[in-house]
């Protein structure tokens, strides 16, 4: 949000570029291409629904995402360093989750809990010293309970102590991008040198969703019991909303009342994360307000799927005459509602392509535009290798390019 209130320009995370080549496509699919650009912008008279400004929140830090795009809908000070109290356990069981998905870990491991992890105060699974605990139970004292002793117990099984598991914390946050944060615990623990922001605590959810859908289910339960304890999840949302289905809780007395939240309404989904306000109803309320409002007034839409094919340029010197291009994943942009029509799609191919090119190599870029402003921007890769071609070909096409 800027500081006169008013909602900000669309923003995403997608690279950028600032070369300006001329688009050298001539391939048949131009025309199809035209086709899909001519929707996008045919209606110049379309009638635009005005967005009002965002919700006034008391949160001092807060963001609402899309999850698709990226986009950013709503922020205030959503990179300012704040203590990131239990939402550290995001980051916890995130390890967890990818020590699963490479075999390292299994739902149905023992963990072996120690004293200090017993010993931990705050919030508790209520593990006991000396016993063995499956490391699914494990997670769900994390994520449900928001269990110290559960989060120091699967933090020294994978890494041996807790402070080699920050480390690895801290490794998986810079692959994610959460470039103004730090960790120095698994549990949240207050410690002034472990801070994070709204910006990447959206990201490190986004995340989540992305690279585990089949373990995030776990966000969305109410309750858990362990040792004949029953304690429900502190996200007021998960009872509120059905649309809601995580994320992570965090107070201390420092932080504040923390939420990262995430909720799928039809086919969009938004991430919302608010920092620092005076009560679990109040960080409950206002992430309600931003989810209400997203929904309300923007809608997001994949504009080209991802892995497929949108043009095909001559391939200089190529054992094939072009080259297929197209995006790495599907594109999507959340815009406001009502303004579909006012897009303008269009693409630009690095000129000329010389073999040998590399799956993956970027030939250009897809740039978008909302009423003339760029709004995103992806760049177009190879999606097969390309081949240099035979000696007389290659030669034949240097003399053609002497002459371009």
């Amino acid at each position: 949000m800027t500081d006169d209130g008013r909602t900000p320009a669309v923003t995403a995370f997608l690279p950028t570029t600032d070369q300006d080549v001329p688009n050298p496509m001539n391939a048949p699919r131009l025309a199809l291409l035209s086709l899909v650009l001519l929707l996008l912008t045919g209606s110049a008279m379309a009638q635009s629904m005005p967005v009002p400004s965002p919700p006034s929140l008391g949160a001092p830090s807060y963001i609402l995402l899309d999850f698709e795009s990226g986009n950013v809908l709503v922020e205030r000070e959503a990179d300012t360093p704040r203590e990131p109290a239990s939402l550290v356990k995001l980051m916890t069981a995130f390890v967890a989750f990818n020590e699963l998905e490479e075999g390292h870990l299994q739902l149905d491991e023992k963990v072996m809990i120690s004293e200090t992890a017993w010993r931990m105060g705050g919030s508790k699974m209520f593990v006991e010293v000396g016993k063995q605990v499956a490391v699914e139970d494990l997670l769900r004292g994390i994520i449900i309970q928001s269990g110290n002793d559960a989060s120091v117990a699967i933090a020294e099984h994978i890494a041996g102590n807790e402070q080699t598991f920050a480390q690895l914390m801290n490794n998986h946050a810079e692959e994610i991008g959460m470039y103004n944060t730090n960790f120095t615990n698994s549990t949240g623990w207050p410690d002034e040198a472990q801070t994070t922001t709204a910006r990447d605590m959206a990201l490190l959810a986004a995340a989540m969703i992305r690279n585990f859908p089949e373990s995030y289910q776990y966000y969305s339960e109410r309750e858990f019991t362990y040792n004949d304890i029953t304690q429900g999840n502190r996200n007021l949302l998960l009872t509120r909303d059905s649309s809601v289905d995580g994320l992570k809780t965090g107070h201390t007395s420092s932080a504040g009342y923390n939420l990262v939240s995430s909720a799928k309404r039809d086919d969009m989904r938004l991430v919302s994360v608010v920092m620092g306000t005076d009560g679990p109803r109040d960080r409950a309320d206002q992430s309600q307000a931003l989810f209400n409002y997203g929904f309300r007034f923007f809608r997001s839409y994949a504009l080209y799927e991802g892995n497929t094919e949108l043009a095909s340029p001559k391939l200089w010197k190529g054992a094939s005459d072009t080259i297929p291009v197209g995006l790495e994943r599907t594109l999507y942009v959340t815009i406001p509602q009502r303004e579909y029509e006012n897009l303008d799609a269009n693409m630009r191919i690095d000129s000329p392509v010389i073999a040998p090119v590399s799956r993956g190599d970027k030939l250009g870029e897809v740039t978008v535009k909302l009423d003339g402003e760029v709004i995103m921007e992806a760049p177009l890769i190879a999606l097969e290798d390309g081949d240099t071609g035979g000696f007389f070909g290659s030669l034949v096409d240097e003399v053609l390019l002497f002459f371009q």
